[in-house]
This record gives structure tokens, sequence and C-alpha cells, in this order.
């Protein structure tokens, strides 16, 4: 299922939300767990667990510390190649994915992981779901959305008659993780949206608008957003090392 299958992981951003930290180490290497490995690695782990065995980082900031921690993969049994953000105009989440496609660095299906989300989701039952529905996009998607504050309950007069404090919403949030047929990758996206874009709020409304095929896999199972300071302070390590078993 796996088979000619690569990782896009999209490891290039500056981390202004983990400042102070990031100004030594990249975002996706920030030590989580109870051995206090990177994000990046618990993600390869995870993935290759599957058989997923080729990888492109997508990085630019600090990304020769990335490069120096995991080589070309071979320390953990997969092949990793790096496509480098550089000024040539191709910024941006999805610009960065656009870039590596036309550097030859994959083609075919391709999952495609922020590098700042954890979730031990089912790698081969996700792609068989992509490849039964035989669309050009799958976005893995979840309920379990927690709101970071309190939700009010306003009554007619805008007295408050209710309040919940960081409720869950029933709602299908996309949780960073997807599998993209590079077909989509044509030449009418960078007529249309040029190298400059973003992946979740670009390219999708601009394959929906277009009449692609795009699909939600629902998961039910438990989620990390490492992306921010704050929410690297409330991570269970103890759990995060139990669940992966990295």
């Amino acid at each position: 299922m796996t088979q000619g299958v690569t990782a896009v992981v999209l490891a290039g951003g500056m981390g202004t939300r983990f400042h102070p930290y990031t100004e030594v180490v990249p975002k996706p290497m920030i030590p989580i767990g109870v051995d206090e490995k990177p994000v990046l690695e618990y993600i390869v782990r995870w993935l290759s667990r599957f058989g997923v065995k080729k990888f492109i980082f997508l990085v630019n900031y600090r990304w020769k510390y990335i490069q120096n921690y995991f080589g070309d993969g071979s320390r953990f049994n997969v092949e990793i190649k790096y496509s480098i953000d550089e000024p040539d105009g191709y910024t941006n989440t999805g610009g960065s994915i656009l870039k590596a496609y036309r550097e030859g660095l994959f083609t075919g299906t391709a999952i495609i992981w922020y590098g700042d989300i954890l979730a031990p989701l089912n790698v081969e039952d996700l792609l068989r779901y992509h490849q039964d529905k035989g669309g050009d996009l799958t976005l893995v998607v979840t309920k379990k959305y927690k709101v970071p504050v309190g939700v009010a309950t306003l009554g007619n007069d805008f007295s408050i008659i209710g309040m919940r404090e960081k409720p869950d919403l029933d709602i299908n949030a996309t949780i960073g993780v997807g599998v993209l047929e590079t077909r989509v990758l044509d030449d009418e996206l960078e007529k249309d949206l040029g190298l400059d874009f973003d992946f979740m709020g670009d390219l999708v409304p601009w394959l929906i608008m277009r009449g692609s095929k795009i699909y939600g896999y629902v998961y039910s199972g438990d989620w990390f957003d490492v992306g921010s300071l704050e929410k690297y302070k409330k991570l269970d390590n103890n759990y995060l090392s139990e669940l992966f078993k990295v």
C-alpha cells in the first residue's frame, strides 16, 4: 500500500510562536517525550512503521540543524531528501510543495504532513481510503478539537446564560495531514496561484473551485499540535512516549 508513496514534511517555518527556543533550534527539532526526541523524529518513525521509506523535508529556517541530525535518513532506515526554500519565488507551504515537485523530488501519491503535528493514525488505512475514493486530495479531519478559550452562551438581551470552559467543538477540523496526487500540481495551478500560496488556505479552495475530487478521512484518535510554546508546555510527555513508543 505504501510502495511508491513519498512523505512530504513541511519543516521550514520560523517558529515565531516558539520564541525564544527557536532562536537556537528549529521548531520541528523541539524535543518531546520522555526521551526528548525531536518532533520530526516521531513523524519519521511513525510513518516508517507503516512502510513509508521516502521522505522529502521542506526546510528553510536553520535547515542545516535538521540535515545534520537526520542526514540521508539511513540511520532511521529511510531515505531523506531536502528541498530548501530559497529566494526564487517559491514560498509559503503550498509554494514549497510545488517547488519540491518541480525539482523532481517526488511524483504520484504523496503524504503531506505538517512538521508540528503528531497523530498516531493508521497510515495504511488512510492510503487505502484515498485509493478507494480515487480522489485528488484526501484531508484528515477530526471532531476532537478543543477550543483554547471559554465559550459563552448569550440570551436575547446579551446576558450570559451559559458558559463552557474550553469545550470540544462538533466540527470537522483539519489536522495538517493529507494525501495528495501530484497531477493537481499542473501549470494552471501556478498560473492562478503563483509561487507564494498556502496549502490549506489557498490550494484546497482552488481545487474545490475547479471541481477536483477532495475527500475527508475522519480520524477519531488523539492528535497533538506542537505549534506553539503554550501547547508544548501542556504536552503529557509520558503519554506521548507510550502512545508512539518511539
